[in-house]
């Protein structure tokens, strides 16, 4: 297990945003993922732990504490049953299922991270999420200091949600285990109204997988969403805000100041979410509240391609990057009285 001391974590975090770690260990091994964290529990030292750093947003001073680096390594197909180790990254193993021919988790290609993560966030794009194939979690449980298995019951997913969110303090993920389909070389359904027009077919239409994959590789990349050190875009953690899920009472006072705003025949992004509420876009959000693509003169912007993603133009620090989230939640907060909720993890910082 490699171990270092006062290391910057801002290389290991796609917004490349930072301060330095007391120590840093990267552990390949199951067994060296539950020895860190035991040792730091034991210790009542802080513990961070970093997957793909694709989901984080470190305060400039750092953590002062056991950053925990997950790189353990594991694909193992049996007929539609997958096992993934938690350090595997998580967009070669969606190419993988595809070229396999397993259907199930194609229209997530090109997230990244790692797929210990994805039950966390319980990971989701272009009408697909990793709740409808997961069926059970490996994890450390550090209440019990015991290994255990948690159904797709257990995970308690819902929308950006789960168990392991709910509880970031509890559960360290190992294993995922997944079941995929066999369509004979088709992808799933497609449900996503974008991927259908992009392929060319009707919502609940099936395409052959590398089409649906590579359908939204083009997708994300147009929106910068796809990994790419030259482009600046891409120096983010994708989404930043989750969509809002309205109560009926709450989507009605938004719809008044939405045409109040912009106008009686102005209509906002609205879609059934159950229980009788509504989700709405946020990034329709940001963009109608004044922030359009490219906003910003710092060196922390909106994206020159998608207004949902805040990126780090090169030289800037996660206290510039908060400067812009905040501006953006008050703006939108202000215009349509709805409060902007991060997606990304803060380490040591908050909006």
């Amino acid at each position: 297990m490699q171990e270092r001391h006062d290391t910057p974590l801002a290389p290991l975090t796609t917004f490349r945003l930072g301060g330095p770690a007391t120590r840093l260990a990267t552990a390949t091994t199951d067994a060296e993922v539950i020895e860190v964290v035991r040792e730091a529990d034991a210790t009542g030292t802080p513990l961070l732990v970093i997957g793909g750093g694709s989901n984080l947003v470190i305060g400039d001073k750092g953590f002062e504490g056991t950053a925990l680096v997950i790189a353990t390594k594991g694909f193992e197909l049996t007929g539609t049953h997958l096992e993934l180790a938690a350090g595997e990254v998580w967009t070669d193993a969606v190419t993988r299922t595809v070229d396999a021919g397993l259907a199930g988790v194609e229209c997530l290609a090109g997230i990244p991270g790692s797929a210990g993560a994805t039950p966390i966030q319980n990971v989701g794009a272009y009408g697909q999420e990793v709740s409808s194939t997961i069926t059970k979690v490996i994890a450390y449980d550090r209440h019990t200091g015991e290994t255990v298995t948690l159904t797709n019951d257990d995970c308690a997913f819902s929308y950006r949600h789960s168990r392991f969110k709910e509880d970031p303090a509890r559960y360290v993920v190992l294993r995922v285990h997944f079941d995929l389909e066999d369509a004979d070389g088709l992808s799933a359904p497609i449900k996503y109204a974008e991927t259908a027009r992009a392929l060319g077919v009707e919502p609940g239409d099936r395409v052959p997988l590398t089409d649906a994959r590579a359908t939204v590789l083009k997708l994300r990349a147009g929106k910068g969403m796809v990994l790419d050190p030259d482009d600046h875009d891409t120096w983010s953690a994708g989404s930043f805000f989750t969509n809002p899920i309205l109560t009926a009472a709450q989507f009605a006072e938004f719809h008044a100041r939405v045409k109040r705003h912009l106008g009686e025949d102005a209509e906002p992004p609205a879609y059934p979410a159950g229980d009788g509420h509504t989700k709405t876009s946020a990034a329709w959000l940001i963009d109608k509240a004044g922030f359009a693509k490219g906003y910003g003169t710092g060196p922390a912007r909106i994206s020159t391609k998608h207004t949902l993603a805040l990126t780090n133009r090169g030289d800037a620090t996660t206290e510039d990057l908060l400067t812009l989230a905040r501006e953006v939640v008050a703006g939108v907060r202000d215009t349509f009285g709805i409060t902007l909720v991060n997606e990304p993890v803060t380490v040591g910082v908050s909006l």
